[in-house]
């Protein structure tokens, strides 16, 4: 950001002042009550573990496969609390977090995993219309911005790319982005019209929530399954007041610790940082634009994401992406004040014009973050269970993907998704700790550095790079 357009830093603090520390989505009145929790045993032909999308998206994907089957879905707390429910509410079509990470990994695939995003979004709003979810769905497209010129030429350079290999982009100079939105960090844009919606994340896991109920999964809260064991021809979960028997059983239970053991080093939690301003009025939204709605991102490696809520409210998050030594999921690193002063002067950097507004909620939350930072899939204990985890952040559309994969993979089905590369093959696993932590803090320091170096990335990353883990999306 350029320092000349900086606030002066005790007004955008002070925008924090009255700001709530909870997440803005779950802050709702209409919330509602969650079910009770699995006591005693129960059967049932498909378990499903995990309460947010990816294993809602299962449940009902489950039912509408086959509507005879009899399907169970445990949650330990309750329906969309975590990731689900307190995300930016991008629904993108990307599979791989990004074109430009998936043609870096999957080239000979790209095309393919560019038309299955396409049409998984496609069913998402499909399904959305068909239940009656009231989730503000909005096909806006996203917008990429340019906040340097280097990353200006970045774009211009790729849009061309992109659409060689079937994907509508369009470039936008910088009298062209600043017509779409205005602020005096655009240098210029890349704009997607089709390729991503807005929602209101929890209202979309509360509406999946009652889509399920209403094709006769069961459904129970504060059920955290405990273990998972083999038992006679199907599988056994562990929960506190009873055991649930399955034939089969699928796990979306993301960054928390999988029942599958081995898997556990692939993904580790980073967390990531949101804010929400009071509603906008006409005149702060005229001052500007934004008719089109569409959810932005800027070009560096460390990030902001930003969106309209239903009401016209700015929701502000991203940059940070924090991972302490041995970190583990926990509502201790919800809140980080030094992120949300920071988060605040980027802000009115980008808007100036919004001085005197103010944030009513910040809130953070942990990532599935693996090393391809993109989903990976797999099955275990011959093929009675199956697993997807790994989304980094980009899984409000990926995980429907995800849920058809580890169906295709119970219900023995090879599909054109399980014949994918990216589907048959998993990502590095991250090192033990102290190594870990050291690997992670040595490319959030360099990240830092390229963005300050005109984007060059140095020996480290060129290394990462080379050996899949580069972040590139």
């Amino acid at each position: 950001m350029d320092p000349a357009i900086s606030m002066d830093p005790a007004k955008s603090v002070a925008s924090l002042a009255d700001a709530a520390p909870v997440p803005f989505w779950l802050d709702d009145p209409a919330r509602p009550a969650a079910n009770p929790r699995l006591v005693g045993d129960e059967h049932c032909d498909l378990a499903v573990v995990g309460g947010g999308y990816s294993g809602l998206w299962t449940a009902l994907i489950a039912k509408e496969r086959n509507p005879s089957r009899d399907v169970v879905l445990i949650e330990g707390n309750e329906i969309g609390w975590a990731a689900s429910g307190r995300n930016g509410g991008f629904c993108a079509a990307s599979l791989t977090h990004g074109f430009w990470n998936g043609l870096d990994r999957w080239p000979d695939d790209i095309r393919t995993l560019e038309k299955l995003g396409e049409h998984n979004l496609d069913e998402i709003e499909a399904a959305v219309k068909r239940y009656g979810i009231d989730c503000a769905y909005e096909r806006t497209g996203e917008l990429a911005v340019a906040t340097a010129p280097y990353q200006a030429d970045e774009l211009r350079e790729g849009v061309q790319i992109m659409r060689d290999h079937g994907v509508e982009a369009t470039f936008l100079d910088r009298d062209e982005v600043q017509a779409e939105v205005h602020s005096p960090t655009y240098h210029a844009g890349l704009l997607d019209k089709n390729g991503c919606a807005m929602v209101n994340p929890a209202k979309l896991a509360w509406g999946l929530k009652a889509a399920c109920e209403s094709l006769g999964v069961r459904i129970y809260e504060y059920t955290p399954a405990t273990e998972l064991n083999a038992h006679g021809s199907g599988m056994a979960l562990t929960t506190p007041y009873g055991t649930l028997y399955a034939g089969r059983v699928a796990l979306g239970t993301n960054v928390f610790p999988n029942l599958v053991k081995r898997v556990r080093p692939f993904v580790v939690p980073v967390y990531d940082y949101a804010m929400m301003t009071e509603p906008l009025s006409e005149e702060q939204l005229a001052s500007i634009g934004w008719k089109n709605r569409q959810g932005i991102g800027d070009s560096a490696n460390h990030f902001h994401y930003y969106r309209l809520s239903e009401d016209n409210r700015i929701l502000w998050g991203g940059y940070d992406a924090v991972y302490d030594y041995n970190q583990k999921v926990s509502s201790e690193h919800d809140q980080r004040p030094a992120t949300f002063r920071k988060l605040a002067g980027h802000f009115f950097d980008t808007f100036p014009q919004l001085e005197g507004l103010r944030f009513t909620h910040t809130w953070g939350g942990a990532i599935d973050t693996c090393s391809r930072f993109s989903a990976f899939f797999g099955t275990a204990y011959k093929g009675k269970v199956a697993y997807a985890m790994g989304y980094t952040g980009l899984g409000v559309g990926a995980t429907r993907f995800g849920a058809e994969v580890m169906l295709d993979h119970l219900d023995g089905k090879a599909t054109e998704r399980t014949e994918l590369k990216m589907v048959r093959s998993k990502p590095i696993p991250f090192p033990p700790e102290p190594i870990r932590w050291v690997g992670i803090e040595l490319t959030q320091r360099a990240l830092t550095r390229a963005d300050a170096n005109n984007g060059k990335r140095n020996l480290w990353l060129k290394a990462l790079d080379k050996a899949g883990m580069g972040f590139d999306s």
